[in-house]
């Protein structure tokens, strides 16, 4: 009898999948993007992805609300399923968004590319949400801009958006996501 997969049991190897594929990248679990919470966000070099799981236990019932949220915020967009929803999922998503049906099979997971991931609308504020503040700063730093400290943080992103060409800003936000250091909490 087939085991029920849960996104426990799919998003480790997802991930090894998804390394193979796109090659060098950075994964973020879990990160607020505007009502929602992205499973995964995926850095690479040319993109930023977002991840949703909806594994054999899930419903679909919030990922009508989740859609718009991930279209803002990320470059391209993943749905990955069990295979129990597979024959249906196309029809709850976008067709810009990418498709991936996971098998439980008797060595592990198979995981099938249903369709590849076309570009959402992304805009770059949304973008600049996913930056810590030390990190809008060091954006600011890396084009010769005024860091402003006393500012609210939707002043400094407006700013930054006004002073920086939109794919010079698209390529440092995903370079500097992509080497983000969580070790500055090691002393908290």
């Amino acid at each position: 009898m087939k085991t029920v997969l849960h996104d426990s049991d799919i998003r480790d190897d997802l991930c090894d999948y998804l390394e193979q594929k796109y090659g060098q990248v950075r994964f973020f679990d879990e990160l607020v993007i505007g009502k929602s919470r992205a499973d995964i966000v995926m850095v690479t070099r040319d993109a930023i992805i977002g991840v949703e799981i909806k594994s054999d236990a899930d419903t679909y019932t919030r990922l009508k609300g989740q859609i718009p949220d991930y279209d803002r915020y990320f470059d391209k967009n993943i749905l990955a399923v069990g295979s129990t929803h597979a024959m249906h999922a196309p029809e709850h998503i976008p067709d810009h968004w990418g498709l991936i049906s996971v098998e439980e099979t008797g060595d592990g997971l198979d995981f099938y590319e249903v369709r590849e991931p076309g570009a959402s609308k992304a805009k770059i504020r949304k973008q600049l949400d996913l930056l810590w503040r030390r990190e809008l700063y060091q954006l600011q730093g890396m084009n010769g801009l005024h860091k402003y400290s006393n500012k609210r943080r939707a002043f400094v992103e407006k700013y930054v958006v006004e002073s920086v060409d939109e794919s010079l800003l698209k390529q440092q936000i995903r370079d500097i996501l992509f080497e983000r250091d969580y070790s500055i909490f090691d002393d908290q």
